[in-house]
């Protein structure tokens, strides 16, 4: 077992697929895929599940991902007791709720990794932040905007429900459906007055604001919710996904930041969201 292993398997873990693994740390799928196959043989274990789109850990594989960590973070700690101590970058990030654990840790972890010495605060978006991770729609005078971001939203179902087994759910199929309410969320605005219009009344059973308690219900069978469409949550076998027929249900999400900002760290995470999104 070697360090490089653990780094390929815990960006595989953190991603949720081989592929968007391999592009992260930037190595060909062939190579991660032999680097994974090569740890499980030395371990004797099973790590992953391969699925049709992505993978899910075993629990060995969880179980492994948490003495990785620690291990990782150990090393990082031993190489920079060796170096010569860096000025501490202090960066103030603002975030709206709802975009994805995975991805937004897959992305600071590369901010962190490339600014030396970074020092990051994640604060809420209407505080004094260096950058913002927004929708266009809440842009402030001033700032420029970086596209990041683009989700389509989709119907969370607990997969027992009979709607689950419908390829598409109609406007109709809400009438007195039991409906998970959670603001704020973009496709909300756009989707609400839709069902109001054609005198459709769902039953909202709960109103909340994380995307992380809104599948929690939805798992537990309380209701459904709008939630947007991520690797992540595909992934999931507790949860039903399905497009909701006639509505366009999308948002964009980008970097936001003062024209006149341009300090070395704003500028990396420039970068990072070019890349990311033009990987897509």
């Amino acid at each position: 077992m070697d360090i490089r292993q653990l780094n390929y398997f815990v960006a595989v873990y953190e991603q949720g697929s081989i592929s968007a693994a391999a592009r992260q740390c930037c190595v060909a799928q062939p190579s991660l895929s032999a680097a994974l196959r090569q740890l499980e043989l030395e371990l004797g274990v099973k790590l992953f599940i391969r699925l049709a789109k992505g993978v899910t850990a075993t629990e060995d594989g969880d179980k492994l991902y948490e003495h990785a960590g620690k291990l990782l973070s150990q090393l990082q700690s031993l190489k920079a007791s060796f170096h010569t101590p860096v000025n501490r970058v202090q960066f103030r990030l603002g975030l709206i709720k709802a975009l994805g654990v995975e991805r937004m840790s897959a992305l600071l972890r590369e901010f962190s990794q490339q600014v030396a010495g970074l020092e990051l605060h994640l604060v809420e978006p209407d505080e004094p932040c260096d950058a913002r991770i927004i929708t266009p729609q809440q842009q402030k005078t001033g700032e420029v905007l970086q596209p990041l971001w683009h989700d389509r939203y989709l119907l969370a179902l607990p997969p027992a429900w009979p709607l689950s087994l419908q390829p598409h759910i109609s406007l109709d199929d809400f009438t007195d459906l039991p409906l998970i309410k959670r603001l704020p969320c973009d496709a909300w605005a756009a989707f609400y007055p839709q069902l109001l219009r054609r005198d459709i009344r769902p039953d909202i059973r709960a109103d909340i604001q994380t995307i992380e308690y809104a599948l929690g219900l939805v798992s537990a069978g309380v209701g459904c919710a709008l939630v947007p469409d991520l690797d992540s949550l595909r992934q999931r076998s507790d949860v039903t996904l399905r497009p909701i027929q006639g509505l366009q249900l999308e948002r964009t999400l980008v970097l936001a930041h003062g024209r006149n900002q341009d300090s070395h760290a704003l500028q990396i995470l420039r970068q990072l969201c070019q890349q990311t999104a033009a990987r897509g």
